[in-house]
């Protein structure tokens, strides 16, 4: 094998490595500066097809990748957080962000690629400040990015020295019919194998800018990368729900039938964006280093991509709900139970973290609402002789739940904060894994209240109407207090409910003065020991249940 051959391979594989690195770095970087803003977005995404795919636009245009938007959504609707139709919104939006690359690979800056690499990761490595950090880490990100591409497009050079790889690429010329179809073909296959539109993009450029594919070939290549990256989506949607297969399936048909229209006037559609955006596709130039390049063609490419996207997306956008019901025949509802796990925490918005660590607040929320529905249950068993068997047999199996949700969330928060993440969003995780143990603690302390009440009719006795009423009205303050916590959490809450340390105070003095008033009554009058335990363990319970409360709280307090 020839030196020059073995340049040009070892161009290719060195450019195109530190070219995905870059995106990855990039990507990572302004997550992790756009984090809260991330979030925000997240959330705004509405059943308004039209807001849905400005969300999906600007997330993707933060996270450069459609791959990662659409895992996400997936990863959504999997778990709830996002319907399908808010889903098909973001997926069309996210088509026309991931289009951003082309248009940051247009700036003439590829030269200074190398110096920006350098000083970012100088700032990056020895700068204090977590955001300054993150800044320089996208920054280092984009300066990879156009390095890489540079590598790439000194390597293609040597192809134009080698007839035989000369001879090979002249054989994808979309030129014709069936030349435009394979080359398609090969933008999807390439996508497919690396799993990156991104990186077949700077290949696909590489080669353009140094003549060895002209326009209208790698117009043709970036239809069929739009295609190829849909495989990301589908096969995060293994193993996922029926609405969450959908929102995938969605994006592979977007996508295909954009492409398929698309190719019925793509050769006046090539005529048609050169003269658009004024690029002259076939003026060359020879740059500093002697090497023949087409400067105009990055442009051209990369409106292309945009134009086709965006127009998509304006066709499919009034006729989305036509879609969704077409998806729901393609896709039926699976006959047999779907869910294996207790959470919705999805592995998938592990490459997300910012994104991730609202996954796992729902999930803290919905343990809080288990909380909530122990302490409603244990309230009208309190009231009775002999609790309602189904309601107690309610009580105990969501006890059981919640121990089993929190080993979910402690595994899936230490595959989150394993990889490379924010310090803000490290703090957040721990908070969230301290209050998802005293959640889980508080379900253990009721579960025990009500056991305690069945030991005590099980040997034959009951509390008298004076304790009934004593435990009620705790509970009834310890149920407040909860309340307090709960909803400062949910509701996001920027200061702490100044009632809520008084009650706290109040909780621990009513527990302090129902045991003394107990332990008199032991002196004065005969209490059976099996009441005597019953009574005392539930004061002990419910004043560990304030104790688990302000526990949170203080998670909270540390968090805000």
């Amino acid at each position: 094998m020839s030196e020059e051959v073995l340049s040009m391979i070892f161009g290719l594989i060195g450019g195109l490595g530190i070219f995905l690195l870059g995106m990855k770095y990039m990507s990572e970087g302004m997550q992790a500066v756009a984090g809260t803003g991330l979030r925000r977005m997240i959330g705004m995404a509405t059943n308004n097809r039209v807001l849905a795919a400005i969300v999906g636009l600007a997330v993707t245009c933060l996270v450069q990748s459609s791959s990662i938007t659409t895992v996400m959504v997936v990863g959504f609707v999997n778990s709830g957080l996002m319907t399908l139709m808010q889903a098909i919104g973001v997926i069309m939006g996210s088509n026309i962000g991931t289009t951003i690359t082309g248009w940051i690979l247009v700036l003439k800056i590829g030269k200074y690629g190398l110096p920006i690499l350098g000083l970012a990761a100088f700032v990056y490595l020895f700068a204090k400040g977590d955001r300054v950090r993150y800044i320089a880490m996208a920054i280092m990100g984009m300066g990879m990015v156009f390095f890489g591409l540079e590598l790439m497009k000194d390597a293609c050079a040597y192809i134009k020295d080698l007839p035989a790889f000369e001879a090979w690429f002249g054989r994808f010329s979309a030129d014709t019919v069936l030349g435009m179809l394979q080359c398609m073909l090969a933008g999807c296959v390439l996508t497919v194998m690396v799993q990156s539109s991104s990186a077949t993009l700077g290949i696909t450029i590489a080669l353009a800018l140094t003549g060895v594919i002209n326009y209208p070939t790698a117009a043709a290549l970036v239809l069929g990368e739009n295609i190829g990256t849909t495989i990301t989506a589908l096969l995060a949607s293994i193993g996922a729900n029926t609405n969450a297969r959908r929102a995938a399936y969605f994006h592979g048909l977007f996508n295909l039938i954009g492409v398929s229209w698309i190719s019925i006037i793509f050769f006046q559609y090539v005529k048609f964006v050169p003269w658009a955006i004024s690029a002259d596709v076939t003026q060359a130039v020879i740059d500093e280093e002697g090497i023949k390049t087409f400067p105009q063609i990055t442009a051209a490419i990369a409106a292309t991509h945009s134009i086709f996207n965006v127009v998509n997306t304006l066709l499919f956008l009034p006729i989305a709900h036509v879609a969704a019901r077409v998806l729901a025949r393609i896709v039926p509802e699976r006959r047999a139970k779907e869910k294996h796990r207790l959470t919705n925490l999805d592995v998938r918005m592990l490459e997300t973290p910012v994104v991730g660590i609202e996954q796992s607040r729902v999930e803290l929320l919905r343990m809080a609402e288990g909380c909530r529905k122990m302490m409603d249950w244990l309230k009208a068993s309190l009231g009775e002789d002999d609790p309602d068997p189904k309601r107690v047999k309610n009580l105990f199996q969501l006890e059981e739940d919640l121990d089993t949700i929190q080993d979910e969330f402690v595994t899936f928060m230490t595959n989150l904060l394993s990889g490379n993440v924010p310090h803000r969003v490290i703090e957040e995780g721990r908070e969230q894994l301290r209050m998802a143990d005293e959640y889980e603690s508080i379900s253990d302390c009721l579960a025990s209240v009500q056991k305690f009440q069945l030991r005590l009719g099980n040997q034959g006795f009951q509390f008298d109407e004076i304790q009934r009423a004593e435990l009620g009205s705790l509970h009834d303050s310890v149920a407040q207090y909860l309340d307090l916590v709960f909803n400062t959490y949910e509701d996001r809450q920027t200061e702490l409910d100044p009632s809520a340390a008084s009650l706290a105070t109040e909780i621990a003095g009513q527990v302090k003065t129902l045991r003394n008033k107990h332990i008199s009554e032991l002196s004065k009058n005969k209490v059976e020991p099996f009441v005597n335990l019953a009574f005392t363990s539930s004061l002990a319970a419910y004043r560990a249940v304030r104790d688990h409360g302000v526990n949170i709280m203080e998670a909270m307090s540390e968090e805000i």
